[in-house]
């Protein structure tokens, strides 16, 4: 693919808009088949500081772009549907055409953000990450991008012949949370008295680790002081609260049965990727947790999943450099 294919070196907008942080980018594309895109300006934004998406990308657009912008792609949390957003963990609905209409661009697209998360992956060199388990060297085969955040997301990323893979978004976090340990059904017991369906993502996730450490709480009687995810993780690391170490050794045992189920289903033979603002906090725990020995517990498929490798990677910008690889693919037809 050559930048003339693309959007001939002319900056544009790339998005990758998550439950809690907006990752915006202004970018160009480089005509490099391994690097496709030039990453110009780049900011963080809290969603929740913002009455609506369009007001976060032209507050970036005002303090960053460096010539009007006519065209751009939004990586999104949720599930696309026509030019909205179907999401629970967004602070504000999205709407692309009200979105096109308000920064006056002519062409904006809309992509799930684990899907761009997936794109990026192709342009990862081993040193960006860090392996958690498995062999160094992945077989060839689809590759799974997962993590857990304000939701959980995934997407699967297929290897084709003609050099450009498929992406398969997912919605893998809305699937039924199924327990594997006499602590997760009397969670799930629990929450069932509340709810006829219990996702995944309500205990694999940022706010599922409240959730998992608020029901223990519940279920053992005792106190649940801890009022957000990262004070939950950082009491368990230090030691001495043994109701937070519970909630995230459960929560990383859990983790690792879904990350085993996924790969079964979709045949992700070519590795896991792992992102999710949450995991790098907890790397040497989630480490020396049950996580793996959960994730091979899949009977006699044990001997498969043991030779997936599994890898942690920050999640940063990649979001914004896949969100602008896959409009460069898709609009010049690459």
């Amino acid at each position: 693919m050559t930048a003339a294919a693309g959007v001939q070196c002319v900056p544009f907008l790339a998005a990758d808009v998550g439950g809690t942080h907006a990752r915006i980018g202004l970018v160009s594309a480089t005509g490099d088949c391994a690097q496709p895109v030039a990453l110009l300006r780049y900011a963080t934004y809290e969603c929740a500081q913002f009455p609506s998406l369009g007001e976060i990308l032209r507050a970036f657009l005002f303090d960053h772009a460096l010539a009007p912008v006519c065209c751009g792609s939004i990586a999104c949390a949720g599930y696309p549907d026509g030019e909205q957003v179907i999401n629970t963990n967004l602070p504000w609905p999205v709407s692309i055409s009200e979105l096109r209409a308000a920064l006056d661009v002519r062409e904006l697209a809309l992509i799930n953000d684990f899907q761009a998360m997936a794109c990026a992956t192709e342009f990862l060199r081993a040193d960006d990450t860090t392996l958690l388990a498995g062999p160094a060297v992945a077989a060839s085969g689809p590759v799974l991008v997962m993590g857990p955040g304000t939701g959980l997301g995934a997407a699967v990323r297929i290897p084709a012949l003609n050099g450009r893979s498929i992406i398969l978004s997912t919605e893998a976090g809305q699937a039924a949370f199924a327990p594997s340990t006499p602590r997760e059904l009397a969670i799930l017991d629990r929450l069932l008295r509340e709810s006829s369906h219990v996702p995944v993502e309500q205990l694999v996730s940022g706010p599922g680790l409240h959730t998992i450490y608020r029901t223990l709480g519940l279920i053992e009687g005792s106190p649940t002081p801890l009022e957000s995810p990262a004070r939950i993780t950082a009491a368990a690391i230090a030691g001495g609260d043994v109701l937070a170490h519970d909630a995230l050794d459960t929560f990383c045992g859990l983790l690792g049965s879904v990350v085993g189920d996924l790969i079964l289903l979709y045949g992700a033979q070519g590795g896991v990727f792992l992102a999710g603002g949450i995991l790098p906090q907890m790397r040497e725990f989630l480490q020396h947790s049950s996580f793996h020995a959960r994730l091979l517990s899949k009977g006699r498929m044990r001997s498969v999943l043991a030779q997936v490798p599994v890898r942690l990677l920050e999640h940063g910008n990649l979001g914004v450099i896949g969100a602008a690889s896959w409009f460069l693919q898709h609009r010049s037809g690459a």
